[in-house]
């Protein structure tokens, strides 16, 4: 041990004796007239800095995010086609389906960085984006927008405490229930979800009273519309107001006219040309009764591990505003609403519960007056960060035949599913999206 000691002690000596004559020896002369290459390589990193400092602050501050998000659902009635009627994201039955694949593009406001404008882009394809985008019965031209689920920009005036004003396309916030899987309480959507509007286009603003209370106000071309199927311009007036700091409440009123003033000929008689092979006639008289929508839903965080959460609807409409010979203006309402309860059983289990009524008189969602009713119970799994599964049990269920078996033309007042989902999501941006 000793002479292991000894010699250690004289390499260190060594050492050290090597550290001192590196030290008193004079610095190497820089060239002097070093080549070019050698220049711009010593000073390339510096100027790179210096010129794209601005660009890389603005991709510091802009995310890109993914999501992936597909399923497979089984129907007990066996339902001719393999469809799960009335749904709008797990259509098919007994089929492994894409659901969404979604891009996110957000570069949000940030006042504190002095930037009063912003903006976003969802880009969305898969089957869920047939369900939700471009309804020839509102759209015109569909497929030029269908994978554009939301364009918008952003600007806060300096007006108070700021009032933030979005100009483009978005998913409208009438329901409880969003478009990203992920953020959502169940697997399946609700009826509601599937009936309330998925998007408008227009112009909206939101105005912080304090830390409680905003007051938002929209004016768009109508619901699930790009392009305006007539002249008259929807409103919403509505608030968020926060209680407490673990219960949100958000209340609605959207009164719209939905009824269009045109039709599509193909191939045109009278064409007012649009582009070509599309083409418009004006209906005359055009309907102009009105659709309005009351909607409140509110969200109770009770405890870190339970939610719960309450929504409730009335939608109605009338065909005419004022009655005339050989025309009815009776209308057609829905009313209903949906409850939700979820609990965290541990980090990496959850498990939610819905259940939903919906009285549809006149068939404005399913096409006939009925009673509609469902229960969901969901199983939720995290697998990794960004990565989910969701296993679920859903029965639906009416007072009239409504519900597809497996005898074509013969209905079923009731379905039973079974759903295995699985998300995928990956990027920058933080929250619900």
């Amino acid at each position: 041990m000793q002479d292991r000691i000894d010699r250690l002690e004289a390499e260190v000596s060594e050492l050290k004796m090597i550290v001192k004559e590196l030290q008193s020896a004079p610095p190497a002369s820089a060239p002097t007239h070093p080549d070019p290459a050698s220049q711009a390589i010593l000073a390339g990193p510096t100027q790179l800095q210096s010129e794209d400092r601005d660009n890389l602050a603005f991709l510091r501050s802009t995310t890109v995010n993914l999501q992936i998000d597909g399923y497979y659902a089984y129907n007990f009635s066996h339902p001719v086609g393999r469809v799960n009627l009335l749904r709008s994201y797990d259509v098919l039955s007994n089929e492994f389906s894409l659901n969404q694949a979604s891009v996110v593009f957000d570069h949000p406001v940030d006042l504190s960085a002095g930037r009063r404008w912003g903006a976003r882009l969802d880009l969305q394809f898969g089957q869920a984006t047939d369900t939700l985008q471009g309804n020839p019965a509102n759209e015109p031209r569909p497929d030029i927008y269908r994978n554009i689920f939301q364009a918008y920009g952003s600007y806060v005036l300096p007006v108070g405490k700021g009032v933030n004003v979005d100009f483009g396309k978005w998913s409208s916030s009438l329901g409880l229930e969003g478009n990203y899987t992920k953020d959502q309480i169940n697997y399946s959507r609700s009826y509601w979800f599937n009936f309330l509007p998925f998007y408008h286009m227009g112009v909206r603003a939101s105005y912080p009273i304090n830390d409680r209370l905003t007051f938002n106000y929209w004016l768009v071309n109508g619901t699930n519309q790009i392009e305006a199927t007539n002249g008259y311009k929807d409103e919403l007036f509505g608030f968020t107001l926060k209680p407490a700091n673990n219960v949100t409440w958000t209340a609605n009123y959207y009164l719209g006219q939905e009824h269009p003033d045109r039709t599509v000929v193909v191939p045109p008689t009278s064409p007012i040309p649009v582009q070509p092979g599309l083409s418009f006639e004006a209906i005359r008289p055009a309907p102009d009764g009105r659709t309005h929508i009351f909607d409140s839903y509110v969200t109770w965080q009770a405890t870190p591990k339970l939610t719960l959460a309450l929504e409730g609807d009335y939608f109605i409409q009338r065909l005419w505003r004022n009655e005339a010979p050989g025309q009815s203006s009776t209308p057609s309402h829905v009313s209903g609403g949906a409850a939700y309860v979820r609990y965290q059983l541990n980090p990496v289990f959850a498990v939610a519960t819905r259940a939903e009524y919906m009285s549809d008189r006149g068939g404005l969602y399913s096409g006939i007056s009925q009673a509609l009713k469902e229960n969901t119970v969901t199983l939720d799994q995290k697998v990794a960060d960004g990565l989910i599964a969701r296993y679920e049990w859903r029965r639906d269920y009416s007072n009239q035949p409504t519900f597809l078996s497996d005898v074509q033309n013969v209905l079923s007042k009731n379905q039973n599913t079974a759903t295995i989902g699985l998300v995928w999501w990956w990027g920058r941006k933080s929250g619900s999206w």
